[in-house]
């Protein structure tokens, strides 16, 4: 259960319901190893009870004649002989069957369709080899009884066969769980066959109902019919033989309510523990498919659906390295074209001498040396809260105020302008690049078509901002900012930038005051 551990802790300990079956990744042989340990066990357990309890039911409980001393001396030698060599005619059997449906795993390779039909109705085929052994011994012991006490034979014939369907229903339970590591490694490609979904979770719940309540009735019937057919049966022998019935009704009623239940909780809690990881912000989640009912198809629907989301995260985050984070989250909220008016800042970078780089270095060291500085840029920018809007050959052009809104929006640019001109001097000294800023009140939203569109910002602040890096090329700080954008900054940041001249820059009527840092 999730509230025992952390959930990562369940699924990677306990990935098939239960410590017993092992990891998802174990190796072969220890899968092979654990599979004939519990399924020997299981067997020998839950037949060996069913045979104990249905030889007291029918010796010494069920009213009816007194077996006669030659029929219980006759079923003191058959019963436990039968026992043992029918127990070992099914374990062999059993291990015969599984390792040729299952010969696929030795191989280490997928199973084909019809190998994971084939081991889907592994436990079913098992569970009827238990049921031929045991109707074997209906025979047996119903004619032995016929030759030596007729009058017993139908309590003998009836007890055992009750038995029999009680105990193989149980043994099936187990031999399904058993089974759970080797179906998923059927089913780690494909849900489970809808073949298999046809008698589904619904008649397996219908059946498990009818031998857990319908068998223990038609016991309790038979007891009064015998009752009535042995007229001098006391009422203490009869109190006797219902309570002795009770409880057998009561013990094999609640074992196979709590297997069937545990059959159904274990696919659920797996894609329950699961939910939790990805509330978590974890995609990195895929189950087991164990199961060949429904919620095998749940389970691989819940895969499914991690694949989804692991795809559209990639999708996300690389839309994200295209276009900024922010912009991200504006495109899924609206997808309307059109903008509105925002006050921001604007920070334009462009290396000098571009032209000259492609000319005398190879194409692959001019990429080399872009990368490197629009590296150095995009951390700056990033670093103060703004997004990177375009790449332009050896340009970037990054908005602060849009379309996620700053408290400080012309601080935070000309802080990044700063730590930006510091940074492309000490790291990249191989070029230099004349950085613009500015701020004021331009259109930011979606332009294009339907089909195509983008994320920008269109206003004067960002023509002046590219003039504006044009100037910087030739000063010594390779940095000018408009004294508007210093006038809206915070007294912090302002502090840091002196007036200069006014310079009218080209594409503009009017002048710009000119900002340097101090």
């Amino acid at each position: 259960m999730v509230s025992q551990g952390r959930p990562e802790l369940v699924l990677k300990r306990r990935p098939f319901g239960s410590w017993l079956l092992g990891p998802v990744d174990q190796s072969t042989r220890m899968l092979r190893f654990r599979l004939q340990v519990l399924m020997t066990t299981f067997s020998i357990v839950t037949n060996l009870i069913g045979a104990v309890v249905v030889f007291v039911l029918a010796v010494f409980v069920l009213p009816g004649p007194p077996l006669i001393d030659h029929l219980r001396f006759a079923e003191a030698i058959v019963i436990p002989s039968y026992f043992l060599l029918a127990i070992a005619i099914g374990c062999v059997w059993s291990t015969r069957l599984t390792k040729r449906v299952t010969s696929w795993v030795d191989l280490g390779r997928p199973a084909t369709r019809k190998e994971q039909i084939a081991t889907l109705q592994l436990p079913l085929r098992l569970t009827l080899i238990e049921v031929l052994l045991w109707l074997v011994a209906v025979v047996i012991f119903t004619g032995m009884t016929l030759v030596l006490q007729p009058e017993n034979a139908l309590r003998i014939a009836v007890t055992v066969f009750d038995g029999m369907i009680i105990t193989c229903t149980i043994s099936y339970l187990l031999t399904e769980f058993a089974l759970r590591p080797v179906a998923a490694r059927a089913l780690v490609d494909s849900p489970p066959p809808r073949r298999l979904l046809a008698a589904g979770l619904e008649v397996r719940m219908v059946i498990f109902w009818a031998v857990g309540s319908g068998v223990p009735v038609a016991g309790s019937m038979l007891a009064g019919l015998l009752a009535l057919i042995e007229k001098d049966v006391t009422s203490t022998r009869l109190s006797v033989v219902m309570l002795a019935l009770g409880i057998v009704a009561l013990g094999n009623g609640w074992l196979l309510t709590l297997l069937s239940a545990r059959s159904v909780v274990a696919p659920v809690r797996s894609v329950r523990t699961a939910l939790s990881l990805i509330g978590e912000g974890r995609l990195d989640v895929t189950i087991p498919v164990f199961d060949g009912t429904e919620l095998g198809s749940l389970q691989a629907g819940f895969n499914r659906m991690t694949d989804g989301l692991r795809e559209r995260e990639r999708i996300r985050d690389v839309f994200g390295r295209y276009v900024g984070p922010g912009v991200v989250q504006e495109a899924l909220t609206s997808d309307q074209l059109g903008g509105e008016e925002r006050f921001v800042a604007v920070l334009f970078v462009d290396l000098v001498g571009s032209t000259e780089l492609a000319e005398t270095r190879p194409p692959t060291e001019v990429v080399q040396l872009l990368n490197r500085f629009f590296a150095i840029v995009v951390d700056e920018v990033d670093r103060q809260g703004g997004f990177v809007n375009k790449f332009a050959g050896d340009a970037a052009l990054a908005i602060f105020g849009a379309p996620a809104e700053l408290p400080d929006a012309a601080g935070s640019a000309l802080s990044a302008g700063r730590e930006l001109a510091r940074r492309l001097t000490e790291e990249l000294p191989e070029a230099t690049a004349g950085i613009g800023v500015t701020a004021g009140i331009v259109v930011a939203g979606t332009v294009g078509d339907v089909r195509r569109h983008e994320y920008t910002v269109i206003g004067d602040p960002v023509n002046e901002a590219a003039r504006l890096s044009e100037l910087a090329k030739s000063t010594p700080g390779r940095l000018i900012a408009s004294m508007s954008a210093v006038a809206e900054s915070a007294p912090a940041e302002a502090d840091h930038w002196q007036p200069g001249d006014h310079v009218t820059v080209r594409g503009r009527s009017l002048p710009t005051q000119l900002a340097v840092p101090q």
